[in-house]
């Protein structure tokens, strides 16, 4: 499923064992909520989670954002899954740092080390 905007852009799909979802563009809370229902959606699949967020293309994430991804890394705990984030250097990463988030969140830098890493 893709939603999108000129400036944002979510999309989701199987690989494996997990579903993947990747967002494009800043994250902000005008379109956080859009991130939320896609995560929702593939999260409410039944069965014990696998979820792969793809944030190498989302330049920025306000409060908002950061609230979406940590959301989800609550819901999937909750449900004894696994929650993989893939960020590069940049803002997510320093966000994440700065917050202390870090210490929470699985990250790989790339799809395919979050995908070997899934298996």
């Amino acid at each position: 499923m893709v939603f999108s905007n000129p400036t944002f852009e979510v999309e989701s799909w199987r690989q494996g064992p997990c579903a993947v979802v990747r967002a494009a563009g800043e994250l902000d809370m005008a379109v956080a909520p859009r991130l939320r229902a896609e995560v929702d959606r593939v999260l409410d699949a039944p069965g014990r989670p696998c979820l792969v967020m793809d944030l190498t293309q989302v330049p920025f994430c306000d409060s908002v954002g950061l609230g979406v991804l940590v959301s989800a890394l609550a819901r999937v705990r909750d449900a004894q899954g696994r929650l993989i984030l893939v960020v590069g250097p940049g803002m997510i990463t320093h966000l994440l740092t700065i917050t202390n988030l870090d210490r929470y969140f699985e990250t790989r830098s790339s799809l395919r080390e979050a995908y070997e890493a899934a298996a």
